[in-house]
């Protein structure tokens, strides 16, 4: 078991910086996924932490003891890679067995390791086997096997998920999750998938241009993102903006696109006229008779629901997801669309940042 501790963490690759000052603490036995889009620096940074790449400055600690500068084979750290990086002329044993071999163990404690861990992972039948004869998801167990065996502080995980398809990559990620309470190790997880960090998170790092834009638990993060960025890169579909001003001493908001939100969690602390963005996600906008005019552009059936795409008057893009399979609505058509009150989110439209009540 460990924490992980990282401390002012940033890194430049020559004159461009990569990360920005990255404070984070990994809690004893806890899985912190980090999730961000493409060149958000989440892959470098978990190359800081295996010793892959060195920090420009920062501190990181592992159960204490600075590791910042120490050899990756040193670090009691084990990783698992999107390519699995098996190699292919050893057996499913051989490659879990390889790194305790360098270490020297005895062979029946290699034998044991293996075996405990091909049966948490259902490899047993599968030991003799070269990679070439797996499946994508029993290599991928194959590579966290080989990760298990070594018994170590801290597990890392880089985009592990990512060449599977879409329903193995649902069957091995319920495994990894059940298999990381089982055994209790720290895990640090980078995706940049969001199902993924939301359901095998116990906290969230959303990542944005090299800077952690939030650290918190899922819910909290699909509940109360702290900006723009996190509301619309966390939650599918993306949230809805619309283009507002606040009036009624803080208390509501009059929408370009017209019509007015009353806020039935308090009053903004900012002048009337102050230009915002009204959040609401689609899921929790309704089909009524009262709200803002919407005109159809596309309707998605996905079974058990509907996505309804369209436009608001001033232009702004919005979407409405229902529930069922409501009567055709040819595209052009216009809806009335509610944003209840309680659902709504509220940012500065200048800087993005979340504009909560007053006091």
């Amino acid at each position: 078991m460990a924490r992980l501790e990282l401390q002012g963490l940033s890194k430049s690759f020559g004159a461009t910086p990569v990360l920005h000052g990255i404070d984070l603490v990994v809690a004893d036995g806890e899985m912190v996924v980090i999730v961000g889009a493409s060149g958000c620096g989440k892959s470098t940074l978990l190359r800081l932490v295996a010793g892959l790449e060195v920090p420009s400055t920062g501190r990181i600690l592992l159960d204490g003891t600075d590791i910042t500068h120490a050899d990756p084979s040193r670090r009691d750290i084990a990783m698992v890679f999107q390519n699995y990086a098996l190699y292919p002329h050893m057996s499913v044993f051989g490659n879990m067995a390889y790194g305790l071999k360098l270490r020297g163990l005895p062979r029946a404690e290699i034998g044991r390791r293996v075996d405990e861990a091909a049966a948490m992972l259902g490899l047993g039948e599968l030991l003799g086997r070269k990679p070439r004869q797996l499946s994508g998801g029993q290599r991928q167990r194959v590579a966290m096997g080989r990760a298990i065996v070594r018994e170590p502080k801290l597990f890392l995980f880089d985009e592990p998920l990512s060449n599977l398809d879409a329903k193995l990559r649902v069957q091995v990620r319920a495994d990894i999750r059940k298999l990381q309470r089982r055994l209790g190790v720290t895990s640090l997880y980078v995706t940049h998938d969001q199902i993924e960090a939301m359901t095998l998170a116990d906290r969230l790092v959303v990542m944005h241009q090299g800077r952690a834009a939030q650290i918190a638990a899922p819910v909290e993060v699909f509940e109360r993102p702290v900006n723009t960025y996190v509301a619309s890169f966390i939650g599918d579909p993306a949230m809805n903006f619309c283009p507002a001003r606040l009036t009624s001493g803080g208390m509501a908001a009059a929408l370009d696109a017209g019509g007015r939100v009353d806020f039935t969690d308090g009053r903004r602390d900012a002048p009337d006229g102050t230009r915002l963005l009204i959040g609401i996600r689609p899921q929790h906008a309704v089909l009524a008779g009262e709200g803002i005019d919407l005109v159809v552009d596309l309707i998605e059936p996905l079974g058990s629901e509907t996505l309804i795409h369209g436009h608001l008057s001033d232009g702004t893009a919005f979407a409405v997801r229902v529930a069922g399979s409501p009567a055709t609505v040819p595209d052009g058509a216009h809806l009335r669309v509610g944003l209840p009150g309680e659902q709504l989110h509220v940012f500065d439209a200048a800087g993005g940042e979340r504009l909560d009540p007053a006091g």
